[in-house]
């Protein structure tokens, strides 16, 4: 069994990233989802929808997403699974009760400024399985190369804010 450990790859990746900027601005960015455009490569606008007009856990939205940034473009339903402010924002993609994956940020306070993590995991589902095992590795980078991007992104913006004296 543990050699086999080694050859199922997980389903999902992580990248961090260190921001000079405290933890309650990196929260307001991360967490407002009409925002992501400015950062992703692939998610290039979101909307509070269902009521809801920012993060609390089973707020919901839509992501408008352009796979890969060239297409196909389709719009995701997200419901947020976790939110704790200054600490978690998790969001499900795909159905209620059929999520495809989640994605999420972890933040902490490091360094006179912040950590940051952003995450996905994918449904343990046979088929996300079969996918994974065959696309995993493909999708796993460019996924890593997006997260890596959002967050320089992001951390560009907070870091000129915060120099700006916001």
């Amino acid at each position: 069994m543990a050699a086999l450990k080694g050859l199922i790859r997980p389903l999902g990746g992580e990248v961090t990233v260190h921001m000079a900027a405290p933890v309650e601005q990196v929260w307001a960015l991360i967490s407002d989802v009409t925002r992501i455009g400015e950062f992703s490569p692939e998610t290039f606008e979101a909307e509070w929808t269902h009521g809801a007009t920012g993060p609390a856990k089973g707020a919901r939205f839509r992501g408008h997403v352009k796979r890969n940034g060239v297409g196909p473009t389709y719009w995701t339903p997200c419901t947020v699974t976790d939110c704790v402010p200054n600490e978690r924002f998790e969001f499900s993609v795909g159905l209620d009760k059929n999520p495809i994956n989640t994605w999420g940020y972890r933040i902490q306070p490091e360094n006179g400024g912040t950590r940051v993590t952003e995450y996905f995991r994918l449904s343990p589902a046979l088929p996300v399985r079969i996918y994974w095992t065959l696309l995993g590795p493909l999708r796993s980078r460019t996924n890593e190369r997006g997260m890596r991007t959002t967050l320089e992104r992001m951390r560009a913006v907070v870091e000129q804010q915060k120099g700006a004296g916001a």
